[in-house]
């Protein structure tokens, strides 16, 4: 259930954005955007008595700046120069990423048919994107990239701090998003921007984007993430652009190309594929509790 929320917010959360651009300029709303979510975690850490206490600092502030900070910057700045289309979500290679890294760092590998559903939902990636067919400028592919191998790298730096130290996912999300605005609000103080409209339409994105798609959403990822395998977890939101292909098509009244058709199928196999490898391998766990 969580995953099919994080999906669909996350995959409206791009037309927001994109709307969202219209009253705030970049940096200043990335900012407003992780100031928002991270007072909203807090809060909820307060109301429900949480520990609030900041555990493992500079890890912390590690995945801060990588998961927040750079994510964020790179994501908001992207759409701005290429649009909430391909280019955008170009930042959803990050499974690949992940799987890179994963392995050597966290020392998690792929075995059996759990290379079916890898392969299944990147090449669905693939068709998706068509990294063939991108008629963007090189500058705004790249600040997608760099989005997806911050996002990445954010992964990896909560796996490895999870592997070695007990710390409160309620509090980490909070934390590590706190932290990681603070660059963001540097950026937006420093860069001259046109000031932010704050009418009543821009507080209500703002509300939505904060409150739903990062407190709440990124909860959801850092619970997620933890558990199950980085990669399982990184493959597990491709759910996210297909989302978002299907309802611009939708909202837009436009046709679906063979190859969308073709790679959210492929998607939707993977991800259906790791859902019942992990049913099987619980079954299989709790048989063996159980003698």
């Amino acid at each position: 259930m969580g995953l099919f929320v994080l999906s669909v917010t996350w995959g409206y959360t791009w037309v927001v954005a994109k709307q969202a651009l219209a009253y705030a300029p970049p940096f200043a709303f990335a900012a407003e955007r992780c100031v928002g979510g991270a007072l909203a975690l807090f809060i909820a850490i307060k109301f429900i008595g949480r520990p609030l206490e900041l555990v493992a600092p500079r890890q912390t502030l590690a995945i801060g700046l990588a998961q927040v900070t750079g994510f964020m910057l790179f994501q908001t700045w992207a759409l701005v120069e290429g649009g909430p289309g391909k280019t955008a979500v170009l930042i959803f290679t990050m499974p690949i990423w992940t799987l890179l890294l994963a392995w050597p760092i966290l020392g998690e590998r792929i075995r059996g048919t759990q290379w079916l559903a890898a392969i299944s939902t990147l090449a669905g990636l693939l068709l998706i994107i068509e990294p063939w067919n991108m008629h963007s400028s090189l500058f705004s592919k790249l600040l997608g990239l760099l989005a997806a191998l911050c996002w990445a790298v954010g992964t990896i730096l909560v796996k490895r701090l999870r592997s070695t130290q007990q710390v409160d996912l309620f509090s980490l999300t909070a934390w590590q998003m706190i932290l990681g605005a603070v660059p963001l609000v540097l950026l937006a103080l420093i860069i001259p921007e046109q000031a932010t409209d704050w009418s009543l339409a821009y507080v209500g994105i703002l509300a939505f984007m904060a409150i739903i798609s990062t407190a709440m959403c990124w909860l959801l990822w850092i619970t997620l993430l933890d558990r199950v395998p980085a990669w399982e977890a990184s493959l597990s939101v491709l759910g996210t652009p297909v989302v978002a292909i299907v309802s611009s098509r939708l909202a837009l009244g436009e046709d679906f190309r063979i190859s969308e058709v073709a790679g959210i199928l492929l998607i939707g196999g993977g991800l259906a594929l790791l859902s019942l490898l992990g049913w099987a391998a619980s079954k299989r766990n709790k048989t063996k509790q159980s003698l």
